[in-house]
């Protein structure tokens, strides 16, 4: 007698691995292609070269400028897509996305003012940083209340939204005020910065650290998620802990915003077209939709990334712009076949 677990495990695990697959090919894609082209042939040299520490060949610097530039589109893009399913499973909206509740507002608001300031680029991430954390803060002090008990199905949710969406418009109001005064010469950087560029974005740890911490949260209440979304007003009485788990949900994927904007910008439209797909394709089940959105998330801002740099090369545009591009029209086509 078959278990009907091992086939939907099984399953979970070719998904998975298919799109693991995805994700390094896209990675090596992207290593490959760019104003001077790196054959695949010659990159195992190449990764060794660099493995050893030795710099050198031509390929060896190319791969070395284009892999950090990769490996930072994929965290950001991991991290905003993770953060999209979370925010979906809290809000129960599945129009949901990491900047709908102002937190990327806030960090917009932190990182520009410093750029006004001609600060340093470390710290322009520390007050990107705490944009987000302050419109995270705020944004609990309102909905507290709501966090805390079963917020009684919708209509807590929709207090969230709405604080969300009021701090969101102040902050771009404050926004729209910088870009107003700012003199020329700091404009074009602001502007890159607001609508999400990888230019130059160094490779770090945090945000592999903030990543790899979100994904585990996740996965661990991926149950408690299932459960959520189809019994909310029972959730409580099935013995999921709603108000612990909707205050995780919103401080993970808060943190897992504040992490990818730090590190590339406002780049739209990856955490609200992924998770779709990735529920589109492979079901709402949210063992398999997490890692799946990471993966997807990852790979589809690596590729982004690739045409940004190479469409106008040497000129290069931003990379939020691409996302929007690809982004708009998917996600018309998701809400059409979902209204069908």
């Amino acid at each position: 007698m078959h278990h009907p677990a091992f086939p939907q495990r099984r399953r979970a695990m070719l998904v998975i691995g298919v799109l693991l697959l995805c994700a390094v090919a896209s990675l090596l894609f992207a290593g490959m292609t760019g104003s001077i082209a790196v054959p695949l042939a010659d990159i195992p040299d190449a990764l060794r070269q660099l493995a050893r520490g030795e710099g050198g060949t031509l390929a060896a610097s190319l791969i070395e400028l284009r892999a950090s530039r990769a490996l930072t589109a994929f965290v950001t893009g991991g991290a905003l897509a993770l953060a999209g399913v979370m925010m979906q499973a809290l809000l129960r909206n599945p129009l949901a996305d990491p900047y709908v509740l102002g937190i990327s507002a806030g960090a917009s608001v932190g990182a520009l003012f410093a750029l006004l300031m001609m600060a340093t680029a470390f710290m322009v991430d520390m007050a990107a940083l705490a944009g987000a954390v302050g419109i995270s803060m705020l944004l609990y002090l309102f909905a507290r209340r709501d966090m805390r008990g079963g917020m009684a199905a919708e209509g807590g949710t929709s207090m969230l939204l709405l604080t969300g969406v009021i701090l969101s418009s102040a902050c771009m109001a404050l926004i729209t005020l910088m870009l107003s005064i700012a003199p020329e010469g700091r404009l074009r950087s602001m502007i890159f910065w607001m609508i999400g560029d990888l230019a130059g974005a160094p490779l770090r740890l945090a945000p592999w650290v903030v990543l790899g911490a979100g994904l585990l949260y996740a996965l661990r209440s991926a149950r408690a998620m299932n459960v959520v979304a189809l019994h909310a007003e029972s959730a409580a009485t099935l013995g999921i802990r709603v108000g612990a788990l909707r205050k995780g949900l919103f401080f993970v994927s808060g943190v897992l915003t504040a992490s990818a904007v730090t590190s590339a910008g406002s780049v739209g439209f990856v955490g609200l077209i992924v998770p779709h797909a990735c529920r589109f394709a492979f079901g709402p089940d949210h063992r398999v939709l997490i890692p799946s959105a990471v993966l997807a998330g990852g790979s589809f801002l690596v590729l982004c990334d690739t045409l940004a740099r190479t469409i106008i090369a040497p000129q290069q545009l931003p990379v939020g712009a691409i996302t929007a591009i690809i982004g708009a029209p998917v996600f018309l086509y998701q809400l059409h076949r979902l209204r069908k």
